[in-house]
């Protein structure tokens, strides 16, 4: 009877105990629960759920059966045509299309600003912390207020009002200076402005902040639509995780650094600098390789591919787009030129001191159908300055444009005139394309990049027998060079085996050669504007030994016409070059002549009128020059 007494009174302290732990843990479960709520709450609003919420969102836009909803017939007709733009935008927006990337962005918009609370904003990104912002954020916040004022122009403003393109040391281990935007010029200026940002200012950007990664170029998505000269990733860093060590240092004391991997190198084309914007970068190389694969697709932009490690095409709206990969290249990597000048001029283009001169003289080539070559290092602005010199082409004249890449856009900027261009694809070679040119009536031909050994053949052709006159670019360094790369084209083309017969059929399918330059400042000028003069001789060989009686002077006449034969195709160069123009001390200096011959083709393709203005221009300018 006490053994059961004992083992009751056992049970009913035990339940006592178990009651009292759960009353205990209960309670301080209801006391957490709000914190642990709270923090639930906030993880719904960060950039990746809200991204996962607009893909569902949109999913379910896209794909519902609108049929189910028992629309009437003008409703189901607009809701279809919306749901059509919305696929179309979404398939376009990443190429350049910047009305399908509003479209779009509107869109996402709508729909976060009815699922986003006022009081949650700050969950995705903490615009009322400047200490918890990243660099990143702060400075898509700056471009975001210069954006309201400037547009396009924003980050140029932003560039130049806060001297930011100036050359500097970039860290303390490293004594060379380099352009470059650091994340203490970000942090720097963040301070300086101090941003008020409205509701809807923290909604557009938390907008673009989802977009880019959802639908846009990842972090450059903004930057690309902004007129500077280009943008490119992935040229700069380590393709794996390397570390400086012990083994890699004369001083093992220094502790381990990690290198920069590849997917954070960013780089902008600014004003003819290459600027590295050194606080930006990629998350993970998946997201560059994710830009690599869809920055280049515009209008089937063909597969990359291990077999095919890169890829060149147009974006939407005229910018030239390259991306390479692996094995091709050491790493995935995409290069954007921008042409966005929309009224480009030579005045605007040229402006120092002097630059009267080489402006004239450049009008003047075109209205005298003189075949010029525009060359100089990439970068130097070629394309923007043979874009401005078909201004001055006689508008009666058809302008046929062959290119490999779609880039000088000229029916954009002058689209009253006869111009159509061709560009070679997968299924339609140059030779075809240059070919089919000569049935379109087509008085000036325009190459617009003359870069492989096929091209400069094509050139030779087009300057002898399809056009009235040639323009092109090239990236030689000299007026000689140039000759020699094009003479070598035609030989490894085995259009000609004789060197001197190919050197001559060069020098007479070309007249002048204007070289630009871009200094270390990234300035850009002409620097010279040279004549190429043909000096081989067309006297013919000496035949007096016919007309000698005796073998001994026969034979010392065929050695004189034997010695001239040799001199005239080993060393008696078929060419001479001459600078008519040249930039020096900062001002641009009229050097030598014109020759005569090239004045009197000159003046008989011109009016009358552009006739008596050459000869004045060339009286006031190269009277006392001999």
């Amino acid at each position: 009877m006490l053994v059961t007494d004992f083992i009751n009174t056992l049970f009913i302290i035990i339940i006592l105990a178990l009651l009292v732990i759960f009353a205990v843990l209960f309670l301080k479960s209801r006391k957490m629960r709000p914190e642990f709520n709270k923090d639930l709450d906030a993880s719904k609003y960060t950039i990746p759920s809200l991204i996962e919420h607009i893909k569902e969102s949109i999913n379910a836009i896209t794909r519902a059966n609108l049929l189910e909803l028992g629309l009437n017939e003008v409703e189901f007709k607009k809701q279809a045509n919306k749901r059509a733009e919305l696929k179309k935008a979404l398939k376009n927006c990443m190429h350049g299309s910047v009305e399908d990337k509003q479209f779009v962005k509107a869109f996402i918009y709508d729909i976060l600003s009815s699922y986003i609370p006022r009081d949650k904003l700050n969950s995705a990104i903490p615009f009322d912390n400047p200490f918890l912002l990243s660099v990143k954020e702060k400075f898509f916040i700056l471009l975001h207020e210069y954006k309201k004022q400037h547009g396009p122009d924003a980050l140029t403003v932003l560039i130049d009002t806060n001297g930011l393109d100036r050359a500097k040391k970039i860290s303390d281990d490293d004594e060379s200076i380099s352009y470059a935007i650091t994340s203490r010029d970000i942090e720097n200026l963040y301070d300086q402005k101090s941003p008020v940002l409205s509701h809807e200012d923290k909604l557009e950007i938390i907008t673009q902040a989802v977009y880019e990664r959802y639908k846009g170029l990842g972090v450059i998505d903004e930057i690309r639509d902004m007129n500077i000269d280009g943008v490119s990733a992935g040229v700069s860093g380590v393709t794996d995780a390397t570390f400086y060590g012990p083994s890699f240092s004369d001083h093992p004391q220094e502790p381990v650094r990690k290198l920069p991997r590849t997917y954070e190198s960013i780089w902008i084309f600014f004003r003819g600098k290459s600027i590295k914007l050194d606080f930006l970068g990629f998350e993970n190389e998946k997201e560059l390789r994710r830009v690599c694969q869809n920055i280049y697709r515009y209008n089937r932009g063909g597969q990359l591919s291990e077999a095919t490690g890169y890829r060149v095409n147009e974006m939407k709206d005229g910018s030239r787009v390259l991306v390479v990969r692996p094995p091709f290249s050491e790493s995935w990597a995409f290069f954007v030129r921008k042409f966005h000048i929309r009224n480009v001029t030579l005045e605007g283009l040229i402006t120092d001191k002097g630059s009267e001169l080489p402006i004239n003289l450049i009008k003047y080539l075109a209205k005298g159908c003189m075949i010029t070559a525009i060359t100089g290092q990439q970068g130097s602005g070629k394309t923007t300055l043979l874009m401005a010199m078909v201004r001055h082409i006689y508008s009666t004249l058809t302008i046929r444009v062959q290119e490999m890449a779609f880039e000088l856009h000229l029916r954009k900027l002058y689209p009253e005139r006869n111009i159509l261009t061709f560009c070679e694809t997968d299924s339609i070679s140059g030779q075809e394309g240059l070919d089919i040119q000569k049935k379109t009536d087509g008085s000036v031909n325009i190459l617009g990049e003359v870069a492989t050994d096929p091209v400069a053949a094509w050139l030779v052709q087009m300057s002898q027998v399809a056009s009235l006159f040639t323009l092109f670019t090239h990236h030689a360094k000299t007026s000689r060079d140039l000759v020699y790369s094009l003479r070598n084209s035609l030989l490894k083309c085995e259009m000609f085996t004789n060197e001197k017969i190919a050197e001559q059929q060069v020098v007479s399918a070309l007249d002048f050669d204007i070289h630009l330059a871009r200094d270390f400042k990234g300035k850009r000028y002409i620097e010279r504007i040279t004549e190429i003069i043909e000096t081989s001789s067309q006297k013919p060989y000496p035949q007096t030994f016919k007309e000698l009686e005796s073998q001994d002077q026969k034979l010392s006449g065929f050695m004189e016409t034997t010695a001239e034969f040799y001199t005239r195709m080993t060393d008696r160069l078929s060419f001479e070059t001459r600078n008519i123009i040249e930039y020096q001390d900062g001002e641009y200096r009229a050097v030598s002549p014109i020759s005569q011959e090239k004045i009197c083709r000159m003046m008989q393709a011109m009016s009358q009128e552009d006739a008596e203005a050459f000869s004045g221009f060339l009286k006031k300018n190269w009277s006392l020059v001999r």
